[in-house]
């Protein structure tokens, strides 16, 4: 009788694992993970765009020392610069597209005034061989790129995301485990050239 009860509990021991290990290895875990990696990708888009924002001011008393009559595009710049600041963001806005949309178009305005500040360049030999504006040009244009990518990233992980719980068997773990998890709304061009860095061709 002794060896029949101590025989019982390591079944059961053995039945908890054998479960625990079919679980693990049927998708179950999939959704909070791809979930996580959303919030990571998202996390790492606003990163990049704060970096641009931090740039910004030092490229504008760039410009304005060297070329003071341009200040209507310096404001639209600055202006612009605090729209895109002042729309308060984390990761629950990855949940709220309309909030999402709003944050994308105040981006979209910001590059477009960048890109006409840094063609008023142009006319300017003396600013255009500035080190500090070479350097702060070069910078932008690093952080264009790290921008695309950073939402090629967020992009890939929203689809990614979606399509586990859309699709056999994400779809019954999302029904049964994961139903306050909804679907995301991925990044989509809200303005003409969009899809494009600002130009900074000098």
């Amino acid at each position: 009788m002794e060896v029949r009860q101590s025989f019982i509990p390591h079944w059961r021991l053995v039945a908890m694992l054998l479960l625990a290990s079919l679980l693990s290895g049927c998708g179950m875990n999939n959704i909070p993970t791809y979930d996580e990696q959303v919030k990571a990708a998202w996390a790492q888009v606003e990163n990049q765009y704060q970096r641009r924002a931090d740039l910004i001011p030092n490229l504008v008393e760039t410009v304005k020392g060297y070329a003071k009559q341009e200040q209507e595009t310096l404001t639209a710049v600055v202006e612009a610069r605090a729209k895109a600041t002042s729309i308060q963001v984390d990761a629950n806005t990855i949940n709220d597209p309309q909030k999402l949309q709003q944050f994308d178009q105040a981006q979209q305005q910001l590059s477009g005034a960048l890109s006409r500040l840094l063609v008023v360049s142009e006319r300017y030999p003396d600013l255009k061989s500035n080190q500090n504006f070479l350097s702060l040009q070069s910078q932008l244009e690093g952080t264009e790129n790290r921008i695309a990518v950073a939402r090629r990233d967020y992009i890939a992980a929203v689809e990614r995301y979606n399509t586990e719980i859309r699709t056999f068997p994400g779809r019954l773990w999302h029904m049964v485990l994961y139903r306050d998890l909804p679907v995301r709304e991925t990044f989509k061009a809200s303005a003409p050239q969009a899809d494009k860095a600002p130009a900074v061709k000098f």
